[in-house]
């Protein structure tokens, strides 16, 4: 009996050591919203915005790691679920990393929440696109990104857009913009789920507006595996391009004007039926 209580008692002082040690800076366990997800597990990054702390840090903490932004100058809105951030122009949410989503992904599934009323605007007020999320990379590329994911349009006619490069520096566009492939509908200040699937088995893509595949799918001619150069992505920006040329019409620089919620990165391609319980589940 006493090398038992012995034992506890060390076990007990470990604790207390351990409690005295916690970082205090970050939120309790159960703060902030957690996903079904293993550990190690497709979900490797997850911002729902449902902090409701005085700090806006861990308002718009990364759920999968405890990763917080380094800097949340959005304001917190009510969301499709929850909260969720408004846009603002030269204002962006920016992460070191996507996790290791970049790393891991050999396919991947980009999947958010938007609300935009209207036309889409440079940071100087002239038509131009609106970034729902982009890398800023050190890898050389003339974008100064290693992806990049926006709308250009307007309500009318709205067109997406995406680009990645891989760490061969080889890049392709997946683009929804010419006249039979603009989509109406997608800026009428109401929220859309919008999710972006890549298959690394057939080098496809498809683009998915609230639960719905759109039939015109975009392929990188036999690619294989996304192969994103992750050493180099030197920032995760939500909300606006990579670029740094704020106090212009510089179409890189723009920021997102509308509300944003939901932030979920994959790396797998997930199937139609699930991109669709995203939608119906408002997740």
């Amino acid at each position: 009996m006493k090398k038992i209580r012995k034992y506890a008692i060390a076990a007990l002082g470990i604790a207390l050591m351990a409690t005295s040690c916690q970082k205090m800076d970050k939120p309790a366990l159960g703060d902030y919203p957690e996903d079904v997800n293993v550990p190690g597990g497709p979900l490797k990054f997850y911002a729902a915005f449902d902090g409701t702390t005085d700090n806006p840090l861990k308002n718009a903490v990364d759920s999968i790691r405890a990763n917080y932004p380094v800097d949340n100058p959005l304001t917190s809105i009510d969301g499709i679920s929850g909260k969720a951030v408004k846009g603002e122009n030269k204002k962006f949410l920016q992460y070191p990393k996507p996790n290791d989503w970049a790393a891991a992904s050999k396919a991947f599934t980009i999947s958010a929440w938007y609300r935009k009323d209207g036309q889409t605007k440079n940071n100087e007020g002239t038509n131009g696109p609106e970034y729902l999320m982009s890398f800023k990379s050190s890898n050389g590329h003339w974008s100064g990104g290693s992806m990049l994911f926006f709308l250009e349009g307007n309500n009318t006619a709205c067109a997406v857009k995406v680009m990645v490069v891989d760490a061969n520096m080889a890049d392709a566009w997946w683009t929804w913009e010419t006249a039979d492939d603009m989509i109406p509908g997608l800026l009428d200040n109401q929220w859309h789920h919008i999710a972006l699937v890549y298959n690394n088995t057939n080098s496809t893509v498809t683009l998915y507006i609230d639960g719905v595949a759109n039939p015109k799918t975009r392929e990188w001619g036999g690619h294989g595996d996304i192969n994103f150069d992750d050493s180099k992505i030197s920032e995760f920006r939500i909300g606006a391009g990579p670029g740094t040329e704020y106090d212009s019409d510089d179409w890189l620089s723009s920021s997102f004007k509308g509300d944003l919620d939901q932030v979920r990165m994959y790396s797998v391609a997930l199937t139609g039926a699930e991109i669709n319980e995203l939608f119906t589940q408002r997740k």
